[in-house]
């Protein structure tokens, strides 16, 4: 493929929800421009972009893949990204590396939660927006159906370019009204028709021209006036309305027998923004504000919107060139490290495909082979001006579970695949929970970590168990008591003497409050620093449950020792015996830690979520509009024991447009039966380990 200039390329992210054909057209788009030699078919795993193992096994994406075509001289990268929820890195991938988005819907369907997500990503980075309606060729589906979701949805922005004429529900050609022309398609290819004569295609065309009227003042006054426009006219003044995001044209289409598909590539290349249409936001070294253009003559900055560890090739970084040019000789830093990076190979990707690449020129995506300390969401800059654009904005992980290795001894390895796979995806969190002692594994869903565990499997050779977490309760006593600790043996030489009186009190610290009290030298200086030793190894342990004590206040306020046989080992030991007793003198509790929970909720679920908020123990805080559309967002404070399916619950409750956030608050007393339960299972743990 030869190199184009900025002005000439487009880079398109189909986005929207799973199982509504992004693949299929992706694929239709590539062979019909002649970028693949076969039409490629999701269920047959012969797709150029679904070219992962799992992705074949699945028959669903699961993660973002790129590749370039040619259309009317553009160059038009094609960003396939996944729509089920689990797999929303994807989605940030290709946002981030795109100017415009072409949000997949299929004919008959309203506006699904995948499509609203890619809408409110895409208006969050100000990108264009265009709208494929699919298998509008399937039996029993309404395009038209879809196109009035779309306007009570979105309004005026909808602007319908490519639209089925329909005889006996089936489609009979295609309209465009960009050309004033109809098209009918057999077996892929397209033969012009005449105009059908059909008041709702007229009333549509009329829809039509006033939408594009409203992007130009004087194409206003020639509707008005009801004069035609020209084809230039239309192409300006859309281009015009998508630049602004004013206007949303829609296509219909069938990705899987290729009809209208072109009329979608046609769009894409006269409508869609160039990068040159459009600025970037970079920080320099001081934290300033710099506006990027796209000019390969530009200062170096480009965005690594995605990571792959290959078997074979290595780590591949892909990056989005805003600025400058990136090439085998040319300096580069990472903005982030400061670092120079020294350049691998340089690639085009094509799928699961490369070629080798001269350059990556502004405007344009690439791929990088083996950057060290380079990561997704770092910048590339030259080594004489340093850039930090922002990255792509991942949604954060949600549910939380325990991994451990099915095999002994295979801890390091299961640890070095999960942080090379959290390299890849910004969406996993692995970590040891230092309280616990667990290693955890964090991900969007229940999906999202299988698919972790088969690649760990798969790229490195180990199996994990996955299973629910412990929770990090606390202990503590609610009595203030005197306790005496006294520790005797007589050996053959030398005995052990330690003899210790400490007031345990209850107080609000989160750390044992150690103090001495002692007068006359009944304990003698050198043992204090025991005796608080011995108490905080016993902190550490737990009472009851062998979770650490908390809000504790140990004072030593007599005792007594003897001069031969006294040591500090035996002191230490006095404090642990006079400790022990607090289970059956104190009255013990158990913590349990408290979140403060933020959920956002469709209006329609709120009762739902707030009566299962409820169940979970939690207490609502208050609730309102939130600062999305018709969302509410409900704020309580919930025992975090019970939230570890939460995420499941708010996904299939509101179709997966909710989200929530819970962070820890404090530690409460827990109910009786709670406790209880706590203490039945760590003593059966400690059987367990018996």
């Amino acid at each position: 493929m030869k190199v184009y200039s900025a002005e000439n390329i487009r880079n398109i992210c189909l986005a929207g929800h799973g199982g509504r054909g992004k693949t299929t057209l992706a694929e239709a788009m590539l062979y019909a421009a002649g970028a693949s030699d076969r039409l490629g078919r999701v269920a047959d795993g012969n797709t150029v972009m679904d070219f992962d193992a799992e992705e074949k096994r699945r028959h669903n994406s699961v993660s973002s893949a790129v590749a370039p075509l040619e259309w009317l001289g553009k160059k038009i990268n094609v960003i396939d990204t996944p729509g089920l929820f689990d797999f929303a890195t994807g989605m940030a991938e290709g946002i981030r590396a795109a100017e415009a988005v072409l949000i997949v819907l299929a004919a008959g369907s309203g506006v699904d939660v995948g499509a609203e997500k890619a809408y409110k990503a895409a208006s969050a980075r100000n990108m264009s927006k265009f709208v494929a309606v699919t298998r509008c060729d399937a039996e029993n589906t309404d395009f038209y159906k879809t196109v009035e979701a779309l306007k009570e949805e979105y309004s005026t922005e909808v602007c319908p370019v490519v639209v089925p004429y329909m005889v006996n529900d089936k489609v009979q050609c295609y309209v465009n009204f960009l050309q004033d022309k109809a098209f009918e398609y057999k077996n892929g290819k397209a033969t012009e028709v005449p105009m059908p004569s059909d008041d709702r295609i007229t009333e549509i065309h009329e829809e039509f021209k006033e939408a594009v009227a409203t992007a130009d003042e004087e194409l206003m006054e020639k509707f008005f006036e009801g004069e035609d426009f020209t084809h230039d006219e239309i192409v300006n003044a859309l281009s015009i309305g998508v630049a602004d995001g004013t206007l949303m044209p829609v296509y219909a289409c069938a990705g899987y027998t290729m009809d209208a598909v072109d009329l979608v590539l046609n769009g894409i290349a006269k409508l869609a923004p160039a990068p040159t249409a459009v600025t970037d936001t970079a920080k320099d070294a001081d934290g300033n504000d710099v506006e990027l253009k796209c000019d390969e003559n530009g200062p170096l900055a480009a965005i690594c919107f995605k990571t792959v560890a290959d078997p074979f090739v290595g780590k591949m970084s892909y990056v989005k060139v805003v600025s400058g040019k990136i090439a085998s000789d040319v300096p580069c830093v990472c903005a982030r490290t400061g670092s120079t990076q020294r350049m691998g190979k340089i690639l085009t990707a094509r799928g699961g495909k490369t070629e080798d690449a001269a350059a990556i020129v502004a405007g344009d995506i690439g791929v990088i082979t083996k950057l060290d300390e380079f990561m997704t969401g770092d910048t590339l800059c030259g080594d004489k001006n340093t850039l930090s654009l922002e990255g792509p904005v991942f949604p954060a992980p949600c549910l939380q579970m325990c991994v451990s290795a099915k095999k002994k001894g295979e801890e390091e390895k299961v640890a070095a695949g999960l942080r090379r796979l959290a390299q890849e995806d910004p969406c996993i969190s692995f970590y040891t929970n230092d309280e616990t002692r667990e290693q955890i594994l964090a991900g969007l869903g229940e999906q999202h970590l299988d698919l972790v565990v088969t690649k760990l499997k798969a790229k490195f050779g180990v199996e994990v168990d996955l299973s629910t977490p412990r929770v990090a309760y606390r202990e503590t006593i609610q009595k203030k008591v005197e306790i005496h600790g006294r520790h005797k043996k007589q050996t053959g030489g030398h005995g052990q003497f330690g003899d210790v009186w400490i007031r345990f009190e209850p107080t609000d610290s989160t750390e044992l409050e150690f103090a001495e009290e002692v007068v006359g030298g009944s304990v003698p200086r050198n043992f204090f620093p025991a005796v608080e030793k011995g108490l905080r190894d016993c902190v550490a342990r737990g009472l009851v449950a062998g979770y650490p004590v908390v809000g504790l206040k140990a004072v030593l306020y007599d005792g007594s020792y003897h001069p031969v046989d006294s040591s500090e080992m035996a002191f230490k030991t006095a404090a642990s015996l006079a400790f022990k007793q607090l289970k059956d003198t104190a009255n013990p509790a158990i913590l349990e830690p408290i979140g403060t929970l933020k959920a956002y909720i469709p209006d329609d679920n709120m009762g739902d979520i707030m009566g299962d908020v409820t169940k979970r123990r939690g207490r609502v805080l208050g609730m309102g509009a939130a600062d999305e559309p018709k969302m509410q967002l409900l704020e309580a404070e919930v025992p975090m024991a019970e939230m570890g399916d939460f995420s499941t619950t708010l996904r299939s409750v509101t179709a997966g447009r909710g989200h929530f956030s819970l962070e820890f608050a404090r530690y409460e007393k827990a109910p009786q039966d709670v406790a209880q339960k706590v203490i039945a299972e760590s003593h059966m743990e400690d059987d367990d380990e018996d």
